[in-house]
């Protein structure tokens, strides 16, 4: 069966990536792990992979600026604004395997407020990348503070990391949190507390 590699008309994935050295390098990579990379199944995979690799990482050449594309709005209101359950997958540096998971971002408004549909692409604007966990959580974080000089930033993230499951230790049940805050959500313990509360009612477990 031919898959359908196409990638969707309208999205913007990154042109930073050598698909001609990338495609030669899954070749030779085929050859070292003793497959042959000339057999039906494989005769295409080399291509494939190289253009995979535009969309998982065209994080790196996304722009904040044009991605928030001025959703800002001027508006008199600061209780907590709080968009939880951001599906995302991202690749590990380390071993360049998956990790996939979910994102919880808040903040409180000081008079402007940004475009509901804008954190979810800031989520995904950092996971596109050879990332860790814990970076992504401050990047994420740091934008938002930085963009809308907000009272504070909150942003969870939950992630299963392939790299644990398939290799090493083998642990299918482990998931990793990590946390970044600003202002309020770091000063204010029953902000913090309420922002957790929120993220954690009716919330199922993370799986695949």
């Amino acid at each position: 069966m031919e898959l359908d590699d196409d990638i969707d008309e309208g999205e913007s994935y990154s042109e930073h990536v050598d698909i001609d050295s990338a495609r030669k390098i899954i070749f030779d990579l085929l050859k070292a792990v003793g497959e042959d990379p000339d057999r039906e199944g494989l005769r295409n995979t080399p291509d494939r992979v190289a253009r995979m690799y535009t969309e998982l990482l065209s994080g790196y050449n996304a722009d904040p600026a044009k991605i928030i594309n001025g959703a800002l709005f001027n508006i008199n209101y600061d209780e907590m604004v709080l968009v939880r359950d951001i599906e995302f997958y991202s690749l590990c540096e380390h071993h360049m395997l998956p990790f996939i998971g979910r994102a919880h971002v808040a903040y409180l408004p000081a008079g402007k407020v940004i475009g509901l549909s804008k954190i979810p692409r800031i989520v995904d604007m950092y996971a596109r990348r050879l990332q860790i966990q814990e970076r992504m959580t401050r990047q994420i974080a740091d934008l938002l503070q930085t963009t809308l000089q907000p009272q504070g930033v909150a942003v969870v993230i939950e992630g299963m990391h392939l790299c644990s499951m398939m290799r090493g230790v083998k642990k299918h049940d482990a998931r990793m949190t990590t946390s970044a805050t600003h202002g309020a959500f770091r000063a204010n313990l029953a902000t913090r507390q309420e922002f957790l509360d929120n993220i954690s009612r009716g919330s199922k477990p993370l799986q695949i």
